[in-house]
């Protein structure tokens, strides 16, 4: 009798030992594909989302595929090869993954697009991003106020800048601008003296700093010998940066020639310090932590079995489909909140890294 009781005993044991170890089982790993470590904010997006995710227990395979596109399509074959069961993809090219992400689909595997839309594939599940419209506004806003616009002061001069044409949220940016700066125009208060405006005379491919630095020099010596700039849209702090060296090689920046407002995105630190330096006049702040807490959220919610939390039905058709959406909202900064934002209220920064 004892050395059946002992039996069960360890018969009870083992199953119990089996069950335990499945519970104890870590959960599946996520590719992550980001586009380039070129901008800080994409290395700073990557980190987050690796801490985050590791602080609820997944793996993480994150590739970073340097702004080449078959090198991301490769990266996230690999992937789903190796049987990551998410995917979180931050397009190089958004038009350009329809035929890689219906091998994912084939697999059951969920792609989640971050904060740059991939179009032309049905097999885009969420999307986690900002108020892009809502970005290009503030910058707008931005132009508007800093030269009293809206109490009549005018004509001013200003030069319009957008991000990559294959970045679908470049015309986000851009489209968000134009709906605060196109009436201005129109009245004649602001004056685009190259007339370069639209999409597809003003885009930067890649996003690139010296691309842009090297269009505003020609804007400037085409345009500018016998007037100033008062204004230029930029929807990217690595544009700013460009731009404003341009800026500066033709004497701008000193008492006689003050720099135009420039605006920017991203936050990043050398544009802070420009801001600080009374140079980059403004740039818009995306807390890219919460913006991977929010795409964890989606990640846990479809291995759980349950629906992401979206707020966006409505706005994002990347040509097949209305991709459901979580936005997030963008802050306006410059130097009368910067410290508040980003150090004080945030955390993002310490002051040390600004100063």
């Amino acid at each position: 009798m004892k050395i059946i009781k002992l039996t069960i005993v360890g018969l009870l044991i083992g199953v119990f030992g089996v069950v335990s170890q499945v519970g104890a089982q870590e959960k599946p790993s996520i590719g992550i594909s980001m586009p380039t470590k070129s901008s800080a904010r994409w290395i700073a997006d990557g980190d987050n989302m690796v801490k985050v995710f590791k602080e609820k227990g997944y793996k993480t395979d994150l590739q970073y595929a340097e702004d080449d596109i078959p090198n991301q399509l490769a990266q996230i074959e690999n992937m789903i090869t190796k049987g990551d069961k998410v995917l979180v993809i931050a397009a190089i090219d958004g038009t350009t993954l329809t035929n890689v992400l219906q091998k994912a689909a084939d697999k059951g595997i969920k792609v989640i697009a971050y904060d740059r839309l991939i179009r032309n594939s049905k097999n885009v599940d969420y999307y986690a991003t900002f108020d892009n419209f809502q970005v290009g506004v503030l910058q707008a806003d931005y132009i508007a106020k800093a030269l009293d616009l809206k109490d009549g002061k005018g004509p001013f001069n200003i030069e319009l800048f957008g991000g990559s044409a294959d970045d679908n949220n470049a015309f986000f940016f851009y489209n968000g601008a134009m709906s605060v700066l196109q009436p201005y125009i129109a009245k004649g208060k602001l004056v685009v003296r190259s007339k370069q405006t639209g999409m597809n005379k003003v885009s930067t491919l890649r996003w690139d700093g010296a691309v842009a630095q090297a269009r505003m020099d020609n804007l400037l010596s085409a345009y500018y010998s016998d007037a100033r700039v008062d204004a230029v849209l930029s929807p990217y702090d690595g544009l700013s940066i460009g731009i404003l060296s341009s800026l500066k090689g033709v004497g701008y920046g000193t008492p006689k020639l003050p720099m135009p407002v420039v605006t920017g995105q991203d936050a990043e630190i050398p544009s802070v310090k420009s801001i600080e330096h009374n140079e980059q006049r403004q740039t818009v702040f995306k807390d890219t932590r919460e913006l991977a807490k929010v795409t964890v959220g989606m990640v846990d919610a479809l291995l759980s079995g349950k629906t992401p939390a979206i707020n966006d039905t409505k706005t994002y058709n990347n040509g097949v489909k209305i991709v459901p959406a979580y936005l997030l909202k963008p802050v306006s900064v410059d130097a009368s909140n910067w410290k508040q934002v980003l150090v004080t209220g945030s955390g993002y920064y310490t002051e040390s890294q600004i100063k």
